[in-house]
């Protein structure tokens, strides 16, 4: 009777993983209005420092947020974050809030804040911060128009 042949078992595959540090940025839009306004101040201040901005019936931007979040590729899926679970982050912790909202009056966590750009990138990323299921925040970059920007690299940054 012929020997039965012995199968060597199969090699598992092999996935090599690569090492650095890699900045991943996921997109959204929204549209809303807000005004530029210092309760503080006197109406020839804030018409003066505002100018259009200022405007009491509000004015509106066709928002574009950039979120990068910075970290090592998993060694086993390859991503830094899944883009559709920072998507559907920022869909529930900016979007949702923000979109077709008056920023001054209707979103909470911008109570009593002057909703500049440069205010927004802040306000908006001690929304995301903390809810970061992989990586770290690098930065929140807010387009009001296709000129005029801010970007914000967290407290802590110099």
């Amino acid at each position: 009777m012929p020997k039965k042949a012995v199968q060597s078992p199969a090699a598992a595959p092999v996935v090599r993983p690569l090492q650095g540090t890699v900045i991943v940025t996921r997109q959204v839009h929204f549209n809303a209005a807000h005004r530029l306004h210092n309760p503080a101040k006197g109406a020839q201040w804030n018409t003066a420092t505002f100018g259009p901005c200022n405007n009491p019936r509000w004015h509106g931007h066709n928002y574009v947020l950039e979120v990068s979040v910075r970290g090592r590729p998993d060694p086993e899926t390859g991503y830094v974050i899944d883009l559709g679970d920072l998507n559907a982050l920022l869909q529930e912790s900016i979007v949702a809030k923000c979109d077709h909202r008056n920023l001054n009056e209707e979103v909470d966590f911008l109570r009593d804040v002057i909703p500049s750009a440069e205010n927004l990138v802040i306000a908006f990323w001690h929304q995301i911060a903390p809810r970061l299921t992989a990586g770290m925040l690098h930065c929140v970059k807010l387009y009001e128009t296709p000129r005029n920007f801010a970007e914000f690299y967290g407290p802590d940054a110099a």
